[in-house]
């Protein structure tokens, strides 16, 4: 019975993360798209070092609020994959790193320069110059992910997150 109530927790938290990602992508739509994005849902994504259930759970929401991109299927299908495979680095990268501070730091340099795949995807898709682009979108995935590893810090304080 215990494990069937894990599993339960387990889908309403990634249920919720995945929410809560479209809704804060969504809030801020006009600056969630494009070759300029701060897109404030990515500080989410610290959560993947403490559980992978969350790599999960942010792919999912990345999946959805992409809906909304004006490269439609394109972004849902490439923005996912890239959201899967920098979160999974994370993951994967800190398992043994005890410090939750260097955790997030990971987190954040690993997620910043993942931004070559959005430029990519916008250099051949919306024919955006590739560094420039890649400039513009990692310095506001760094931005985002230092606020959102300033929250998810304290928020790991009161409540257990690998949990």
């Amino acid at each position: 019975m215990e494990k069937r109530q894990s599993r339960v927790y387990d889908l309403t938290m990634m249920a919720v993360v995945a929410a809560l990602y479209v809704v804060l992508t969504l809030l801020i739509a006009p600056f969630a798209y494009g070759s300029i994005q701060l897109r404030i849902s990515e500080g989410l994504n610290h959560l993947a070092v403490f559980n992978k259930r969350y790599i999960v759970a942010i792919s999912i929401g990345v999946f959805i609020a992409n809906t909304q991109s004006s490269l439609g299927v394109i972004d849902m299908v490439f923005g996912t994959l890239g959201t899967v495979v920098m979160l999974s680095l994370s993951y994967y990268l800190t398992r043994h790193v005890q410090s939750v501070i260097k955790r997030l730091a990971i987190s954040t340099v690993v997620d910043t320069l993942m931004m070559w795949a959005v430029a990519l995807e916008l250099h051949i898709f919306a024919s955006a110059p590739f560094w420039i682009t890649f400039g513009t979108v990692a310095l506001g995935e760094f931005i985002t992910l230092v606020l959102g590893a300033i929250v998810v810090y304290f928020i790991n304080k009161r409540v257990d997150l690998s949990a």
